[in-house]
């Protein structure tokens, strides 16, 4: 439009996503319609760039709309923003490490020299060792929320640091 705002369809369609995402996203209060003309929904630049935060928030820091609200709102209504993302940022780091063992893993699998790896490979007999004679009682879980024991690798293997010092 030549008065600066975009319609919803052309919002929309430029962040390659659903309208009924505007007006939910509307409806949680994330973002707000700059203007509405006939029940339609107009925005400006600047709404421009808080819907690509939410996006680039979604996608690259897995946050929820409720973690994404709370950082928009900046310290008010008595929350720091910064708590929130010290706790995506520790919940990243976890399920990173989780990854890194899995790749480990999938990495021993395809090097492991062991034709029945599942039945016959001592490393993954070593990783499972600890759920296999105490139980899941006795391994950790995961850490993705502050309180909770244990690291990713510990809670996936069994064995502190993912992989075991033997040549597999």
């Amino acid at each position: 439009m030549g008065d600066g705002l975009f319609g919803i369809g052309e919002v929309a369609t430029r962040f390659a996503m659903a309208t009924s995402t505007l007006r939910y996203w509307d409806e949680c209060g994330l973002l707000l319609a700059a203007e509405r003309r006939s029940g339609r929904r107009y925005y400006r630049a600047e709404d421009l760039h808080r819907i690509a935060l939410i996006r680039t928030w979604q996608q690259t820091g897995l946050m929820s709309l409720e973690e994404i609200g709370a950082v928009l709102a900046g310290s008010a209504d008595g929350q720091d923003w910064r708590t929130v993302v010290e706790g995506r940022v520790r919940a990243i780091d976890a399920q990173v490490e989780r990854l890194v063992t899995a790749r480990a893993h999938l990495e021993h699998l395809l090097e492991c020299p062991n034709h029945d790896p599942a039945g016959g490979c001592p490393y993954l007999r070593q990783a499972t060792r600890r759920w296999t004679e105490e139980g899941v009682a006795a391994v950790p879980a995961a850490k993705d929320e502050p309180g909770q024991s244990a690291t990713g690798s510990e809670a996936v293997t069994g064995v502190a640091g993912g992989r075991s010092g033997a040549r597999r």
